[in-house]
């Protein structure tokens, strides 16, 4: 997470201000979920886009199991290459 700064008008720092008691949050938390809406879309949109995502290795065949993929680039002669340089 990164730390910013803003400057906020009277009226919308009062109205933040306000709206952060009654949900027993902070303005912070107020502005991220404002900008997570306007931005990186409703909740809807990363379901969806989630469930499209999901399974999609499923429809290649011949895809290498992890854990073989894996011993087979360890097996490799990288390690020595990197220890003569």
């Amino acid at each position: 997470m990164r730390r910013t700064q803003l400057y906020l008008d009277d009226s919308l720092w009062s109205a933040l201000h306000a709206h952060a008691r009654s949900r027993k949050t902070t303005i912070s938390e107020l502005v991220r979920e404002a900008v997570r809406a306007q931005f990186l879309g409703g909740g809807e949109e990363r379901k969806r886009a989630m469930q499209e995502f999901v399974g999609i290795r499923r429809e290649r065949s011949g895809s290498p199991d992890a854990v073989e993929y894996v011993r087979s680039l360890r097996r490799g002669d990288r390690l020595e290459r990197l220890l003569r340089a």
